[in-house]
């Protein structure tokens, strides 16, 4: 089955909603989500988002935490321009239906969050994602032009390869005719031909048995785009969010926004005595990868499952208010955050590198865009600043949308484009076999690749990913295509990408810590 549009968008998270809004007033245009329409990163972003708005806040000084943030390795310009175009980005989408919370007197409610030097992260209660994904989820749903399809999960991209034409990393032009997608309702796989492709399909916490991303985070757009040939930046850089609420077996984790530790929280060892001192004069609002370093080591020299974040000395009142969605939790477990401290561990939150990207969010295959986690635009270098990433995402998706508009009339719909071949496959005789080696693959990247990495984990977690690799590829190539075979691929292409790039820098900086190259950085 053949359909075509002008733009298809590989994800329903805020990339790829506020570029379909963008583009679709000059086209038909496609969306594509694996799960429901609302289930992306976005929806469980807590905090907020950063974005300087007025006074005594200045461009400069957010420019200035964000490099401090990215260890020296953000691209300066691709900041700046983030940071200065982001306050109309957020704008729109204030048009568009978003609320924030706002403070008596109407101005925004400015969250402090670990790294910035000021408050400038706008939010709503603690659910700032979950309403930014309801606004724009309206807007798309109401807009003739757009159609969006969920549990459409995404195989391939499609380039000249599958017309016949040799492709490698070395080959100049290639260009994207859109993608080979499984539906799931029907168990076969079509084929979208479009005039420009997005990518905007989040990340891969899920590599790791430790996340705070949803079940859907498994990496599937970044591994397209390897197999496609695309260039790929900075995968070694994983954020782990310090404060993932404790509680075995619960998947994903479940996250303790950094703006509770903004709000006034305080870290603590299980024998209740402050530790962050020892490691940073920002205390608990020192960088995450500062806070996740020193939580894990703290763990780890006095063999505790868990560090203890402190709200017991917080105003109840203005706690529940700024976060009733935490405090609900809480208490459904059984802890009252102001008479017991929580129980928290990192755990994998972010990717800061992913597909590589121009400033218009052009990945280095031709009519293909990439925008949100899945990108690497630059801005985070090292480390990312907490509340950049969904102003990225507005940024980049509204510059791609620019770009991908002056583009399109010099696209056609590509003709030859084979039918998906699934000639000699059958259904799987045992689904352990997929199950099985999903968690060791969590198993290898969370013990060998997690916060602190060296040689020997490296090398041990390369020797094991390659063995899985190659068990999967060969039960791909004789089974029916299934999203549990996919993910699988796609989670196992993106830790081989992050163990080889973990294994190319020779140096400790930023997220990257290695216990025998230490930082040679100023």
């Amino acid at each position: 089955m053949e359909s075509k549009t002008d733009f298809l968008v590989i994800g329903s998270g805020i990339a790829g909603l506020t570029y379909a809004l963008k583009v679709a007033r000059y086209g038909q245009v496609t969306i594509i989500t694996k799960a429901t329409e609302e289930e992306s990163n976005t929806k469980y972003a807590q905090g907020g988002i950063a974005g300087v708005m007025h006074h005594p806040d200045t461009f400069e000084s957010h420019v200035h935490d964000t490099l401090i943030a990215g260890a020296g390795l953000c691209n300066e310009s691709i900041v700046r321009m983030v940071v200065t175009e982001g306050a109309d980005r957020i704008k729109e989408i204030v048009a568009w239906g978003t609320r924030f919370d706002k403070d008596a007197e109407g101005n925004f409610d400015l969250a402090m969050e670990g790294g910035h030097s000021q408050h400038r992260v706008l939010h709503y209660k603690d659910s700032t994602g979950n309403e930014i994904e309801r606004a724009l989820l309206e807007a798309v749903r109401s807009h003739p032009s757009i159609n969006i399809y969920a549990h459409y999960f995404a195989v391939d991209l499609i380039t000249q390869h599958h017309l016949g034409i040799e492709v490698n990393r070395s080959t100049e032009g290639i260009k994207c005719f859109g993608a080979y997608v499984l539906n799931m309702h029907t168990g076969k796989v079509e084929k979208i031909l479009s005039k420009i492709t997005l990518v905007a399909s989040g990340g891969a916490g899920q590599v790791y048995k430790s996340t705070t991303n949803p079940l859907v985070a498994t990496g599937d757009g970044l591994a397209m785009v390897y197999r496609a040939k695309g260039k790929m930046k900075d995968m070694e850089f994983i954020q782990f969010h310090p404060t993932a609420l404790y509680h075995p077996g619960e998947v994903p984790s479940f996250l303790i926004s950094e703006a509770v530790r903004g709000f006034g929280a305080v870290l603590r060892t299980q024998d209740r005595a402050e530790f962050m001192q020892r490691y940073d004069e920002r205390l608990s609002l020192a960088p995450r990868d500062i806070v996740a370093r020193a939580i894990d080591q703290e763990m780890k020299l006095r063999g505790d499952d868990f560090v203890f974040l402190d709200c017991t000395h917080l105003d109840p009142v203005g706690f529940k208010s700024h976060f009733p969605m935490i405090t609900q939790k809480c208490l459904s477990i059984g802890i009252d955050p102001f008479k017991e401290m929580i129980p928290v561990v990192p755990a994998a939150h972010y990717f800061c590198g992913g597909i590589a990207v121009d400033e218009w969010g052009r990945s280095s295959i031709d009519r293909l865009y990439a925008a949100g986690e899945c990108s690497c635009t630059g801005l985070h270098g090292g480390n990312r600043l907490a509340s950049n990433s969904l102003l990225e995402a507005l940024v980049f998706a509204h510059r791609a949308a620019i770009s991908s508009l002056k583009e399109i009339p010099d696209n056609n719909f590509q003709s030859g484009i084979p039918e998906w071949d699934a000639e000699g496959t059958c259904q799987p005789n045992e689904m352990v076999l997929i199950t099985h080696n999903r968690r060791e693959l969590q198993d290898v990247m969370s013990n060998y690749v997690g916060i602190v990495r060296s040689d020997q984990r490296l090398k041990r977690a390369l020797d094991r990913l390659r063995i899985l690799y190659g068990e999967t590829e060969a039960l791909y190539e004789r089974t029916i295509v299934s999203p549990a075979l996919c993910e699988l691929r796609n989670m196992i292409t993106v830790g081989y990408l992050v163990v080889k790039s973990a294994m190319a820098r020779k140096e400790s900086v930023g997220l990257h810590f290695s216990t025998d190259h230490p930082s040679d950085r100023s």
